[in-house]
């Protein structure tokens, strides 16, 4: 039976609003409900005054840390970074033909892509309402594409249902969406609806349920030309003497109900993921190299933090060059902006607050594990039409990520051939890269048996191996609690990163957390 409006959760409302409605009503009620606002950038970070002969280290030069030094510098601060790996970018990151990578456990890879050909690890999408790394990429001239998050064409597929066969993502879609107009359209027509609309309302839900639903005149889902403008044909309509079209039979809802595919139906709907969304014309790291393109003299690459002291005057680091391994070097600045990942910091000395270190401490770090897949030609596109978007499994791989650029060349094509959370990823990060590269063969043949055959070169990164991040991104156990802590002056050092973000694992939260720290460090400089 179904319950009155004021006994539904607002969880179960905006799943409602968003199956019925769509995209943009789904934000719109999120927004009013206040689960989702757009970005507060409001655009190029003003820092009025002198600050005077004022050095400020940074610890990191990931894109927290690079801004930092960028806006601080242009406003007249005297900037030192020091960064741990050999280039920029921290989780900003790129794989190409004649990388080599090395994780926890000394598994070395070397990346074996055609030219031209990549393979994203970490961020690979921005979407439209993040509005600094929008705005950034456009003062850097970083040039953008848009991402297909959505693909109509593309799959979904569970091993337990429909033989396994995979089955079009606009298949389940319409019919989900058909069945369940029909059945709400049958509510509203047996009164059980009464005391939760006017008969104005009815009249005018019926409609809308019946022209969003595509139901017929008596308001049932059923096999016809209309549905398969929607869901597509049996036959597919043609030209001079070829056949009409013949339509194609819509799923029964039960079987729909019990394969569990419509789970993902909705993952194109949520705010962080609503077209359109973009990405770098040749990698993601084109951000970071627009960055480092700016700052480059600035910053010390190769240079392990193995201590953090502050003073009443200043704070030191002592680093060892790794590129070297000569004797340690000292860093010193009056004030210092740290966006060294918590779970890389924990382990590093400092005599901070027993409060941040604390917080420092109970920060987790989400796993996933991420693998590009080279093959020798573009089979999802010349074998199956789907060009861009993501097909979802229940398998451990959890999705198939295709290539939103290039699309019709010819030649070896790179996508994402695993990206995966939690119990998966424990086991994928178990395995050695080879290993998990094989498990993603196996794994995606099921969906594409072109798999073996086609195959070329992978990578793969278990992001709990990855020596200068330990982890994807910062997960707080009671954010209400540590936030504030961990985002206060601590002595003369302000932390930053997508970690100190309501933003997670986004490069938004990163670039506005490196943009708050300098904000608040420049007025506490300017008020002496």
């Amino acid at each position: 039976m179904l319950r009155a409006l004021g006994q539904v959760s607002r969880r179960e409302l905006l799943t409602m609003i968003g199956a019925a409605a769509g995209s943009a009503a789904l934000y719109q009620a999120m927004t009013t409900l206040g689960h989702a606002q757009p970005s507060p950038y409001q655009g190029p970070v003003k820092l009025q005054g002198d600050p005077g002969t004022v050095k400020v280290l940074i610890l990191g030069a990931g894109l927290a840390g690079m801004v930092a030094a960028l806006e601080l510098r242009a406003a007249g601060y005297e900037v030192e970074v020091l960064e741990y790996r050999e280039k920029a970018g921290g989780r900003c990151w790129t794989l190409r033909g004649g990388d080599t990578y090395t994780e926890l456990g000394d598994f070395r890879q070397d990346i074996g892509f055609a030219e031209g050909n990549y393979f994203n690890p970490g961020p690979w999408r921005i979407p439209h309402h993040h509005h600094a790394i929008l705005d950034y990429c456009r003062r850097l001239d970083v040039k953008l594409e848009p991402f297909i998050q959505k693909n109509h064409n593309a799959y979904l597929h569970s091993t337990t249902a429909f033989g396994g066969k995979p089955q079009r993502f606009r298949e389940i879609a319409t019919d989900f969406r058909g069945h369940t107009s029909e059945l709400l359209a049958k509510a509203v027509n047996q009164g059980n609806l009464d005391e939760m609309v006017s008969q104005e309302d009815k009249e005018k839900l019926l409609e809308a349920l019946r022209t969003n639903g595509m139901l017929d005149k008596d308001f049932g889902y059923v096999k016809s030309q209309h549905t398969s403008e929607f869901r597509g044909f049996q036959t597919w309509p043609g030209g001079g003497a070829k056949p009409n079209p013949i339509p194609s039979d819509p799923i029964a809802p039960g079987d729909i109900l019990q394969s569990g595919l419509w789970r993902w139906l909705g993952v194109a709907e949520t705010v962080d993921h609503q077209e359109t969304m973009f990405q770098p014309v040749g990698g993601m790291d084109m951000i970071a190299q627009a960055f480092e393109r700016e700052i480059k003299d600035l910053i010390r690459y190769n240079a392990k933090v193995t201590s953090i002291k502050q003073d009443e005057t200043g704070v030191t680091a002592i680093y060892q060059d790794i590129s070297t391994e000569g004797e340690p070097l000292e860093a010193r600045a009056d004030w210092c902006i740290c966006t060294i990942p918590f779970s890389i910091l924990g382990q590093i000395e400092n005599n901070f607050s027993d409060g941040i270190k604390s917080v420092i401490d109970k920060v987790q770090y989400a796993g996933a594990v991420k693998i590009g897949l080279e093959f020798n030609r573009r089979f999802w596109e010349e074998d199956e039409h789907i060009y861009g978007g993501i097909s979802y499994t229940d398998l451990p791989i959890a999705l198939i990520g295709y290539p939103s650029s290039d699309y019709l060349s010819t030649g070896k094509g790179v996508l994402v051939g695993a990206y995966n959370w939690d119990t998966a990823a424990y086991q994928f990060a178990s395995m050695s890269p080879e290993e998990r590269i094989s498990k993603a063969l196996e794994d995606g043949a099921m969906i594409h048996p072109q798999y073996r055959k086609e195959f070329s070169s992978g990578a793969s990164v278990a992001w709990y191996r990855v020596p200068w991040a330990l982890g994807c991104y910062g997960v707080w156990d009671d954010r209400e609690a540590d936030y504030t802590q961990a985002t206060a002056l601590d002595g003369r050092t302000l932390m930053a990163g997508e970690h100190l973000s309501y933003l997670p694992g986004w490069q938004e939260g990163a670039i506005l957390s490196g943009l708050d720290a300098i904000s608040r460090l420049h007025a506490r400089v300017m008020s002496g």
